[in-house]
C-alpha cells in the first residue's frame, strides 16, 4: 500500500508539457534554420503513424550554416528550482540541444544538450542546470531562475555536415 501511495504522489506531481499523439497539429511546432542567416540546412517537422513528432533533415555547413532547430510556444509553464524536465524520445546516436525561454521575446535561451542513444529513452534535465547562450555563446549570466517559461525548442548543431532524425513521444515536468 506504501508503494502505491508513493507511485501515486509520484504521478500526481508530474504534468505534462506536451503529449505527442494522433490528435496533435503540425501547426503547433516551426522549423527555423539557419536560412536566416544564409544557411542550407533543411529541418522537418511531422507526425508518424504512431502519432509521435518527428523532427528530421539535413544540417549543411555552406555559407555560413550549421543547424536546424524546431520551437513550440506555449502558455506560461510555472516551474521552480527543483523542477526538472523529463523527455521521451527515440534518437539518432547524435547530440541535441534542448532550449527555453522564460519569454518567448528574449533574445537569448537557456540550453543543455543531450546524446540520444538510438533506442526509445527518457531524459532527465533539471531546470536550473540550463545556461544562457545567444547564437552559440555562453553568455555572463546565471543559470535559468526564472518561476516559468514560455517556449522549447529542439536543435541540433553539430558543427558538421549530418542528416538527423528524433522522435518525440512526451514531454513532462516533475
Amino acid at each position: 500500500m506504501k508503494i502505491l501511495l508513493i507511485l501515486l504522489l509520484t504521478f500526481m506531481n508530474t504534468s505534462i508539457i506536451y503529449d505527442f499523439n494522433k490528435d496533435s497539429s503540425k501547426s503547433d511546432w516551426r522549423i527555423i534554420d539557419d536560412g536566416v542567416m544564409g544557411g542550407e540546412s533543411q529541418g522537418r517537422f511531422s507526425f508518424d503513424a504512431d502519432g509521435n513528432g518527428v523532427f528530421s533533415g539535413t544540417v549543411s555547413l555552406e555559407n555560413n550554416g550549421g543547424f536546424s532547430s524546431v520551437r513550440h510556444q506555449c502558455d506560461k509553464i510555472k516551474v521552480t528550482k527543483e523542477s526538472k524536465i523529463q523527455i521521451r524520445l527515440k534518437g539518432d546516436g547524435k547530440e541535441y540541444q534542448f532550449r527555453i525561454k522564460d519569454e518567448s521575446s528574449a533574445y537569448y535561451s537557456y540550453i543543455t544538450t543531450f546524446k540520444t542513444t538510438g533506442e526509445w529513452e527518457t531524459i532527465e534535465l533539471k531546470i536550473s542546470d540550463l545556461y544562457p547562450s545567444f547564437r552559440g555563446q555562453k553568455l555572463n549570466l546565471p543559470n535559468f531562475e526564472s518561476d516559468s517559461f514560455e517556449e522549447i525548442v529542439f536543435l541540433i548543431g553539430n558543427k558538421k555536415n549530418e542528416s538527423f532524425q528524433l522522435l518525440l513521444d512526451k514531454i513532462e515536468l516533475e
